[in-house]
Formats: structure tokens, C-alpha cells, sequence
């Protein structure tokens, strides 16, 4: 199975992009989840009437996500990795401490998600919580956010991507 970069998750609309993040967080799953498995899954959540019409009749204004998923299939294949098309963002705290780090006048290179996790290390949310900009406690899972994103996204990719912006 080939891993597609992280661009195509822009592709892909939140509402899909949160049932592919259910499907592959799923500690039941015995292997990864492809968009042939998670389109199977999501057209047997609806109910046989609406399936039928769906098939007959794109009736919804919308493009469905039953259309989206076609189409997603069509260009990547069904063996195409779902989390692939998970979007991705830190979480509040973790972007806050990014943005602490892009704005950090003494850096030359834009942070990576290593120089990030280095920094966290180092007493970065500890300086956040006293600095006001975090509270007290939510400082306590950077660092495991931080580590999951870099073996799932790699140590040297930039950070500044996966900023939440709210």
C-alpha cells in the first residue's frame, strides 16, 4: 500500500474527513483502513431505502459523501490508505506552542515538527503555562501529541502546517 502525501487530506470534506479518523482510530481494526473498507462501512450506515435512492438518484443538493468517496476511490484506488485523507491539525495548546516557536525571532528555519517536540522537551509548555498563554494544565500532553505526529508525519516535516486556526 502506498502512502499519498499529506495534501490530498485538504481534498477531502471535514465531514468525511472525521468518519475516516473514527474508522482508523478503531482499536478493533486487525489491519489499515482502506477507502474501499471505510466506503462499505459508510454505505452501511445508511438505511436500504436511502442507498437505493442514492444509487438511482443523486437527489441531495450537496456532493454526498457516498459521492465523495467515489471519487476518492476513483483517482487513488480502493487499496489507497484512509488516513491519508485524515486532515490533521494540533490541537489549541500544541498550536499555540508552534505559533510560540514561528514567532521566535532568535530561529533562522521555520520549526519542524522535531524542533517542536525539542522545545516542548526543553520546557517550552512550562514557560507557555507562565507566560499566560497556556493554563496550568494544558501543558501535560504536548509532548505526546507532539511524538505521535512525528511517527505518523515524520521528525523533519514543518509544523506550521498542522496549525489549528479557529
Amino acid at each position: 500500500m502506498i502512502h499519498h502525501s499529506m495534501d490530498i487530506a485538504s481534498r477531502v470534506s471535514p465531514r468525511l474527513s472525521e468518519l475516516l479518523r473514527a474508522r482508523t482510530n478503531d482499536p478493533d481494526s486487525e489491519q489499515p483502513v482502506t477507502l474501499i473498507a471505510a466506503r462499505r462501512f459508510l454505505a452501511e450506515l445508511l438505511p436500504a431505502d436511502f442507498r437505493e435512492a442514492e444509487r438511482l438518484h443523486h437527489f441531495d443538493v450537496d456532493v454526498s459523501l457516498l459521492d465523495e468517496m467515489e471519487a476518492l476511490i476513483e483517482e487513488f484506488g480502493e487499496s489507497a490508505l484512509a488516513v491519508d485523507f485524515v486532515q490533521t491539525q494540533a490541537s489549541e495548546q500544541l498550536s499555540r506552542a508552534i505559533e510560540s516557536l514561528i514567532n521566535d525571532e532568535n530561529r533562522e528555519n521555520p520549526p519542524t515538527l522535531s524542533a517542536v517536540r525539542e522545545a516542548i522537551v526543553s520546557g517550552l509548555g512550562v514557560r507557555l503555562v507562565g507566560d499566560g498563554v497556556l493554563e496550568d494544565d494544558e501543558d501535560d500532553t504536548l509532548l505526546s501529541e507532539i511524538e505521535a505526529m512525528i511517527e505518523q508525519f515524520g521528525a523533519d516535516t514543518l509544523a506550521e502546517q498542522f496549525l489549528r486556526y479557529e
